[in-house]
Protein backbone atom coordinates (compact mmCIF):
# COMPACT_ATOMS: atom_id res chain seq x y z
CA UNK A 1 0.00 0.00 0.00
CA UNK A 2 1.45 2.96 -0.92
CA UNK A 3 -0.41 6.28 0.82
CA UNK A 4 -0.28 9.71 0.11
CA UNK A 5 -0.61 10.98 3.62
CA UNK A 6 -2.00 15.10 3.83
CA UNK A 7 -2.29 17.38 1.02
CA UNK A 8 -1.25 20.64 0.16
CA UNK A 9 -4.32 21.25 -2.03
CA UNK A 10 -6.97 20.07 -0.32
CA UNK A 11 -10.20 21.81 -0.01
CA UNK A 12 -9.15 24.48 -2.20
CA UNK A 13 -11.54 26.67 -4.15
CA UNK A 14 -12.31 29.11 -7.28
CA UNK A 15 -13.33 32.02 -7.95
CA UNK A 16 -14.28 33.68 -11.34
CA UNK A 17 -14.08 37.56 -12.45
CA UNK A 18 -17.29 38.23 -10.51
CA UNK A 19 -16.84 35.93 -7.68
CA UNK A 20 -14.59 35.83 -4.63
CA UNK A 21 -12.48 32.33 -3.76
CA UNK A 22 -13.84 31.49 -0.33
CA UNK A 23 -12.09 29.68 2.21
CA UNK A 24 -13.38 26.27 2.74
CA UNK A 25 -12.86 25.15 6.62
CA UNK A 26 -14.85 21.93 5.86
CA UNK A 27 -12.82 18.78 7.28
CA UNK A 28 -10.69 17.77 4.27
CA UNK A 29 -10.99 14.09 3.41
CA UNK A 30 -7.10 13.57 2.58
CA UNK A 31 -6.58 14.75 5.83
CA UNK A 32 -9.36 12.80 7.74
CA UNK A 33 -7.82 9.78 6.15
CA UNK A 34 -4.28 10.40 7.43
CA UNK A 35 -5.84 10.95 10.68
CA UNK A 36 -7.81 7.22 11.07
CA UNK A 37 -4.47 5.97 9.57
CA UNK A 38 -2.51 7.60 12.31
CA UNK A 39 -4.50 6.52 14.90
CA UNK A 40 -3.33 3.29 14.48
CA UNK A 41 0.16 3.48 15.26
CA UNK A 42 2.40 6.33 16.68
CA UNK A 43 4.74 5.84 13.81
CA UNK A 44 2.26 6.91 11.66
CA UNK A 45 2.80 10.72 12.27
CA UNK A 46 0.61 13.65 13.47
CA UNK A 47 -1.63 15.23 11.13
CA UNK A 48 -3.23 18.04 13.28
CA UNK A 49 0.59 19.82 13.60
CA UNK A 50 -0.13 20.44 9.96
CA UNK A 51 -3.96 20.98 9.56
CA UNK A 52 -5.07 22.97 12.20
CA UNK A 53 -4.89 25.96 11.73
CA UNK A 54 -6.17 27.09 8.35
CA UNK A 55 -4.97 30.79 9.00
CA UNK A 56 -1.44 30.24 8.74
CA UNK A 57 -1.35 27.82 5.85
CA UNK A 58 -3.58 29.40 3.20
CA UNK A 59 -2.65 32.18 0.62
CA UNK A 60 -4.56 32.77 -3.02
CA UNK A 61 -3.19 32.52 -6.21
CA UNK A 62 -4.72 33.49 -9.22
CA UNK A 63 -4.29 32.85 -13.01
CA UNK A 64 -5.07 36.08 -15.59
CA UNK A 65 -5.11 35.17 -19.27
CA UNK A 66 -5.21 37.77 -21.48
CA UNK A 67 -6.17 37.99 -24.68
CA UNK A 68 -4.80 41.12 -27.52
CA UNK A 69 -4.26 43.26 -24.01
CA UNK A 70 -2.51 46.00 -23.05
CA UNK A 71 -0.82 43.65 -20.97
CA UNK A 72 1.61 42.38 -23.28
CA UNK A 73 2.91 46.07 -23.86
CA UNK A 74 2.78 46.63 -19.62
CA UNK A 75 5.47 43.31 -19.29
CA UNK A 76 7.61 44.38 -22.14
CA UNK A 77 8.92 47.51 -20.51
CA UNK A 78 8.74 45.97 -16.96
CA UNK A 79 10.97 43.05 -18.85
CA UNK A 80 12.59 44.22 -21.73
CA UNK A 81 11.44 41.18 -23.33
CA UNK A 82 8.65 40.39 -25.61
CA UNK A 83 6.01 37.90 -24.08
CA UNK A 84 5.15 36.84 -27.64
CA UNK A 85 9.22 35.82 -28.73
CA UNK A 86 8.46 32.36 -27.30
CA UNK A 87 11.88 33.04 -24.72
CA UNK A 88 11.62 33.74 -21.13
CA UNK A 89 9.48 36.97 -20.06
CA UNK A 90 9.95 37.92 -16.04
CA UNK A 91 12.51 34.97 -16.12
CA UNK A 92 10.84 34.18 -12.76
CA UNK A 93 8.98 35.57 -10.29
CA UNK A 94 8.57 39.39 -9.64
CA UNK A 95 7.58 40.28 -6.03
CA UNK A 96 6.28 43.83 -5.13
CA UNK A 97 7.89 44.23 -2.17
CA UNK A 98 5.67 47.01 -0.87
CA UNK A 99 2.71 44.93 -1.44
CA UNK A 100 0.53 44.62 1.75
CA UNK A 101 -0.85 40.90 0.41
CA UNK A 102 3.16 40.67 -1.03
CA UNK A 103 1.79 40.13 -4.46
CA UNK A 104 4.12 38.27 -6.66
CA UNK A 105 3.23 37.59 -10.04
CA UNK A 106 5.29 35.12 -13.13
CA UNK A 107 4.88 34.89 -17.13
CA UNK A 108 7.15 32.04 -18.30
CA UNK A 109 7.42 30.73 -21.84
CA UNK A 110 4.69 31.24 -23.70
CA UNK A 111 2.62 29.69 -25.33
CA UNK A 112 1.94 27.86 -21.62
CA UNK A 113 -0.35 25.41 -22.81
CA UNK A 114 -0.19 23.68 -26.45
CA UNK A 115 -3.53 24.94 -28.06
CA UNK A 116 -2.95 28.29 -26.33
CA UNK A 117 -3.97 30.95 -29.26
CA UNK A 118 -1.33 32.92 -30.22
CA UNK A 119 -2.99 36.37 -29.38
CA UNK A 120 -3.21 35.36 -25.95
CA UNK A 121 -0.85 34.88 -22.71
CA UNK A 122 -0.93 33.42 -19.31
CA UNK A 123 0.20 34.06 -16.43
CA UNK A 124 0.43 33.61 -12.50
CA UNK A 125 0.05 35.62 -9.52
CA UNK A 126 -0.50 35.09 -5.95
CA UNK A 127 -0.44 36.71 -2.51
CA UNK A 128 1.37 35.39 0.68
CA UNK A 129 -0.62 37.35 3.18
CA UNK A 130 -3.95 37.42 2.20
CA UNK A 131 -5.63 38.59 5.26
CA UNK A 132 -4.19 41.69 5.07
CA UNK A 133 -6.35 44.45 3.50
CA UNK A 134 -5.48 45.58 -0.35
CA UNK A 135 -3.26 49.05 -1.01
CA UNK A 136 -6.00 50.02 -3.55
CA UNK A 137 -8.49 47.46 -3.18
CA UNK A 138 -9.41 47.73 0.40
CA UNK A 139 -10.48 44.25 0.60
CA UNK A 140 -8.67 40.72 2.27
CA UNK A 141 -7.95 38.70 -0.81
CA UNK A 142 -10.65 36.29 0.13
CA UNK A 143 -12.85 38.63 -0.44
CA UNK A 144 -12.11 39.90 -4.31
CA UNK A 145 -13.38 39.07 -7.23
CA UNK A 146 -10.94 37.95 -9.66
CA UNK A 147 -11.47 41.60 -11.11
CA UNK A 148 -10.29 43.16 -8.03
CA UNK A 149 -7.18 40.98 -7.55
CA UNK A 150 -6.00 41.98 -10.84
CA UNK A 151 -6.72 45.82 -10.60
CA UNK A 152 -4.29 45.89 -7.26
CA UNK A 153 -2.30 43.90 -8.85
CA UNK A 154 -1.75 45.78 -11.96
CA UNK A 155 -1.72 49.25 -10.04
CA UNK A 156 1.51 47.29 -8.43
CA UNK A 157 2.62 47.00 -12.06
CA UNK A 158 1.84 49.98 -12.84
CA UNK A 159 -0.62 50.18 -15.13
CA UNK A 160 -1.87 53.36 -14.68
CA UNK A 161 -4.23 54.53 -17.71
CA UNK A 162 -4.23 50.55 -18.76
CA UNK A 163 -5.68 49.22 -15.96
CA UNK A 164 -8.99 49.43 -17.64
CA UNK A 165 -8.31 48.24 -20.98
CA UNK A 166 -6.23 45.47 -19.83
CA UNK A 167 -9.25 44.35 -16.86
CA UNK A 168 -11.22 44.26 -19.97
CA UNK A 169 -9.29 41.69 -22.49
CA UNK A 170 -8.28 39.64 -19.23
CA UNK A 171 -10.28 36.69 -17.67
CA UNK A 172 -9.15 35.67 -13.66
CA UNK A 173 -9.66 33.09 -12.31
CA UNK A 174 -8.82 32.82 -8.47
CA UNK A 175 -7.76 29.94 -6.25
CA UNK A 176 -7.75 29.92 -2.16
CA UNK A 177 -6.00 26.89 -0.75
CA UNK A 178 -6.20 26.38 2.56
CA UNK A 179 -3.28 24.08 2.96
CA UNK A 180 -0.92 25.43 0.49
CA UNK A 181 1.74 25.97 3.23
CA UNK A 182 0.71 23.34 5.81
CA UNK A 183 4.23 21.67 5.24
CA UNK A 184 5.96 24.68 6.50
CA UNK A 185 4.19 24.58 10.03
CA UNK A 186 6.62 24.20 13.24
CA UNK A 187 7.05 20.31 13.42
CA UNK A 188 9.37 17.71 16.01
CA UNK A 189 10.46 14.28 15.17
CA UNK A 190 7.82 12.12 14.36
CA UNK A 191 5.29 14.58 13.41
CA UNK A 192 6.25 13.35 10.18
CA UNK A 193 6.28 9.22 9.09
CA UNK A 194 9.14 7.61 7.69
CA UNK A 195 8.50 6.65 4.22
CA UNK A 196 8.56 2.95 5.19
CA UNK A 197 8.07 3.24 9.35
CA UNK A 198 9.96 0.68 11.09
CA UNK A 199 8.73 -3.23 10.78
CA UNK A 200 6.38 -1.95 8.00
CA UNK A 201 6.61 -4.65 5.53
CA UNK A 202 3.46 -3.63 2.83
CA UNK A 203 2.78 0.01 3.33
CA UNK A 204 4.71 3.19 2.35
CA UNK A 205 3.99 6.86 3.09
CA UNK A 206 4.34 9.65 0.17
CA UNK A 207 4.52 13.34 -0.92
CA UNK A 208 5.08 16.28 1.57
CA UNK A 209 4.50 15.26 4.87
CA UNK A 210 7.15 12.30 4.94
CA UNK A 211 10.00 12.63 6.50
CA UNK A 212 13.33 12.25 4.08
CA UNK A 213 16.15 13.44 5.69
CA UNK A 214 18.35 16.58 4.04
CA UNK A 215 15.87 17.28 1.62
CA UNK A 216 13.45 20.25 1.17
CA UNK A 217 9.54 20.15 0.37
CA UNK A 218 7.48 22.47 -1.57
CA UNK A 219 9.07 20.82 -4.78
CA UNK A 220 7.64 18.49 -7.15
CA UNK A 221 11.33 16.77 -6.63
CA UNK A 222 10.45 15.35 -2.38
CA UNK A 223 7.29 13.62 -3.41
CA UNK A 224 8.54 11.98 -6.47
CA UNK A 225 12.32 10.92 -3.86
CA UNK A 226 9.10 9.80 -1.73
CA UNK A 227 7.81 7.90 -3.89
CA UNK A 228 10.99 5.85 -5.40
CA UNK A 229 12.08 5.17 -1.57
CA UNK A 230 8.84 3.40 -1.11
CA UNK A 231 8.54 1.65 -3.96
CA UNK A 232 12.52 0.46 -3.84
CA UNK A 233 12.33 -1.06 -0.33
CA UNK A 234 8.78 -2.32 -0.18
CA UNK A 235 9.42 -4.38 -3.62
CA UNK A 236 13.28 -4.96 -2.62
CA UNK A 237 14.89 -3.77 -5.63
CA UNK A 238 18.30 -2.67 -5.46
CA UNK A 239 18.14 1.10 -6.86
CA UNK A 240 18.56 4.20 -5.27
CA UNK A 241 16.59 7.21 -5.82
CA UNK A 242 19.26 10.40 -6.44
CA UNK A 243 21.33 11.75 -3.74
CA UNK A 244 20.00 14.87 -2.17
CA UNK A 245 22.26 17.73 -2.80
CA UNK A 246 23.55 18.90 1.03
CA UNK A 247 23.36 22.70 0.25
CA UNK A 248 22.97 23.43 3.91
CA UNK A 249 26.71 22.52 3.84
CA UNK A 250 27.65 24.75 0.71
CA UNK A 251 28.98 28.17 1.66
CA UNK A 252 28.24 29.61 -1.19
CA UNK A 253 24.11 29.02 -0.89
CA UNK A 254 24.74 29.74 3.09
CA UNK A 255 26.79 33.17 1.98
CA UNK A 256 23.86 33.70 -0.52
CA UNK A 257 21.23 33.45 1.87
CA UNK A 258 22.21 35.35 4.52
CA UNK A 259 22.88 38.29 2.30
CA UNK A 260 19.18 37.78 1.19
CA UNK A 261 18.37 38.05 4.65
CA UNK A 262 20.36 41.30 4.65
CA UNK A 263 17.69 42.96 2.37
CA UNK A 264 21.25 42.18 -0.69
CA UNK A 265 22.65 45.05 1.93
CA UNK A 266 26.03 44.97 2.58
CA UNK A 267 27.17 42.70 5.34
CA UNK A 268 29.18 43.74 8.07
CA UNK A 269 32.41 43.12 7.68
CA UNK A 270 32.05 42.03 4.09
CA UNK A 271 35.31 44.30 2.65
CA UNK A 272 37.65 43.05 5.08
CA UNK A 273 36.25 39.36 3.92
CA UNK A 274 36.16 40.32 0.35
CA UNK A 275 40.54 41.59 1.04
CA UNK A 276 41.16 38.21 2.46
CA UNK A 277 39.37 35.52 0.08
CA UNK A 278 41.49 37.73 -2.70
CA UNK A 279 42.86 35.76 -5.45
CA UNK A 280 41.93 32.10 -3.47
CA UNK A 281 39.55 29.48 -4.54
CA UNK A 282 37.16 31.70 -2.50
CA UNK A 283 36.74 34.46 -3.82
CA UNK A 284 33.44 36.06 -5.33
CA UNK A 285 31.88 33.68 -2.20
CA UNK A 286 30.40 36.82 -1.20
Amino acid sequence: VFFTCGSMTENSTLGRMDTPARVNREPGACWELWKKVAAKDPSFGRPDVFCSNIDKTKWESFTITCTDSKMVDLLQKLTGRDPYSGKLVTGGIMTAVDSSWLLSVTCHRQPHFSNQPKNTIVLWAYGLLPDNLGDTIKKKMEDCTGEELLRELLYHMGAGDQTEEIIATSRVIPCMMPYITSQFMPRVKGDRPDVVPKGSVNLAFLGQFVEIPGDCVFTVEYSVRSAMMGVYTLLNLDKQPPEVYPSQYDLRIIAKAIKSMYGDKHLPGEGIIRHLLKDTSMEGLI
